[in-house]
């Protein structure tokens, strides 16, 4: 399992120490909405959080917890992974994603996260290609993606809901 860190962050995988902080992010409606979820009970986070643990164990990547260097703080979650998604169509390449708690966006955090875990995906696990889903709504998510180096691949239906479907190729 890898550690990653940046200028300002560390990302570490996610572990059962990560539970209290995700339970307050995913319970948080302003958080859930804006991914076009509802707020998630302690239990569906507990089992949410093993399964990424048990991802790294499987697949050698998973999500990382985002840390603020300077004080510790929990801002959220990035990574790489393979949850094999009931989607229409299915993905064809690891899954990337992000979130951020609402106080810790518009600073530069979730690019920076990303990009280190982008930078571990291109090098470390030699993924040519990697893609990602995100609510048509969740304009602030498409702006980082392309910014990030993601395009429109298609559209996709998930839990009955219209998705855009980025993918990004290694530069």
């Amino acid at each position: 399992m890898t550690t990653l860190t940046t200028e300002r962050l560390i990302l570490t995988p996610q572990t059962t120490g990560d539970l209290d902080p995700l339970i307050a992010l995913w319970g948080d409606a302003a958080f859930t909405g804006q991914i076009g979820l509802s707020i998630m009970s302690p239990e569906t986070v507990w089992f949410r959080l093993l399964r990424d643990i048990g991802h790294w164990w499987v697949f050698g990547y998973g999500n990382w917890a985002i840390r603020r260097r300077e004080d510790d703080a929990f801002l959220g979650s990035v990574g790489v992974f393979n949850y094999r998604r009931d989607l229409e169509p299915a993905f064809d390449a690891p899954e990337v994603g992000w979130g951020l708690a609402p106080a810790f966006h518009g600073q530069g955090y979730a690019f920076e996260a990303l990009t280190a875990a982008l930078n571990h995906a291109d090098a470390a696990l030699d993924l040519a290609r990697t893609v990602c889903m995100i609510d048509p709504k969740n304009a602030p998510s498409i702006r980082l993606a392309r910014r990030a180096g993601f395009d429109l691949w298609r559209e996709g239906l998930y839990r009955g809901e219209t998705l855009i479907m980025m993918e990004r190729l290694r530069p």
